[in-house]
Parts: structure tokens; sequence; C-alpha cells
């Protein structure tokens, strides 16, 4: 038996580009201990990680309480919505840059290991090698990404403070530029044809 046909149009799927979320930073970042490690293993600059949490929270909670006079409900939630994502989109961005000179460190120390290879060996007297500069400048960028995903962890607990809910990335609609265009053309044909 043949089903009747329906009138009813297919539904639209818009395909959504997903944001940065803060479990993503916390899976590219190093934590605090590893901060520690980082610092404490190059000599680096030990970063306030409680300090600087806490600070980037209070700024914007008292950001919020400035602007609460001026601003709605939602339109508070939609500012500091934004807000947040830039924090934690930026964070998202140095782990994986983080990440990235990590792979290239652990490349460059591994091919040094290699008795059998001249390009690696260390520089000149007074100049590291290239595989210790790979490594420090990891350990730089992994102090940089730890700072900014606490910045982000204090704003993403700002924003519970002030909303009363999680933050949750805002997911985009991908633009298809080809699509709008393809689909002002026929209407404007179809205009055409009366």
């Amino acid at each position: 038996m043949a089903k009747p046909a329906t009138n009813r149009p297919a539904a639209r799927v818009v395909p959504l580009r997903k944001g940065a979320t803060l479990e993503m930073v916390r899976l590219t970042c190093p934590d605090t201990a590893q901060a520690m490690l980082i610092a404490e293993s190059f000599g680096t600059a030990v970063v306030d990680s409680d300090g600087v949490r806490e600070l980037h929270e209070r700024l914007i909670i008292e950001t919020a309480d400035s602007l609460s006079d001026g601003l709605g409900e939602k339109a508070m939630q939609i500012h500091l919505q934004r807000i947040v994502g830039a924090y934690v989109g930026s964070a998202h961005g140095a782990g994986q840059f983080y990440s990235r000179a990590v792979s290239e460190a652990r490349d460059a120390t591994a091919k040094s290991a290699n008795d059998a290879r001249d390009e690696d060996l260390d520089g000149p007297v007074g100049y590291d090698s290239a595989a210790q500069r790979k490594r420090e400048f990891a350990a730089d960028m992994g102090i940089q990404s730890h700072a900014l995903r606490m910045a982000a962890e204090g704003a993403v607990a700002a924003y519970r403070h002030v909303i009363g809910e999680a933050w949750k990335p805002f997911d985009r609609p991908v633009e298809n530029p080809g699509q709008s265009l393809d689909r002002k053309a026929a209407e404007a044909q179809m205009a055409a044809l009366g």
C-alpha cells in the first residue's frame, strides 16, 4: 500500500560552528600543578594562578554591576556571553598553540638524541641547541596558556555568579555565502518571471 504524499517541506538543517568550551581549555592548557612544574624546571616566572582567577572573576562581576542599571537581564546575559566567550576562546587558542609547541619540542629532542645526526648538535659555545630553544619556547607557551586558562576560569565563574546559570559557548551558524547568493538569484529570477 502506497503512502500518501505530504506537502510538508523538508526540515532545513543549519550547520553550527562550535565554540570553545572550558572543558576544551582544561584539556589543552596546563593546570596549576603542571604550571608549577614547568616554572621550576625551566626557571620561568611562577604565575599566581588563584590571584589571576580571582581578579578576572571580580573584574567581570564589578563590570556587570556597573552596567546593571543600563542593561536589561537578557542584554546583560548576551554581553557577558560574548566577554566570557572571548576569554575562553583566547585560552583555547593558546592551549592549542602550546600543544603544538610541545610536539615540536618532543620531536626536536628525540632527533637530537640520535648520535648519527649532525644537524641537531649543540650550537656554538654559549648558544643553546635548537632542541633546547624549542623546549624553552614550549615552557613559555605553557605558562602563558595556563595564565589565560585561569583568566577564563575566573570569567566563567563570574558569569555563573551574575547570570545564575552555567556559561555555554554560543554556537553560531556556519556562514555559507554561496547558498544565500543562490537563493537571492533564484528570488530575482522568479520575480522576473512574474
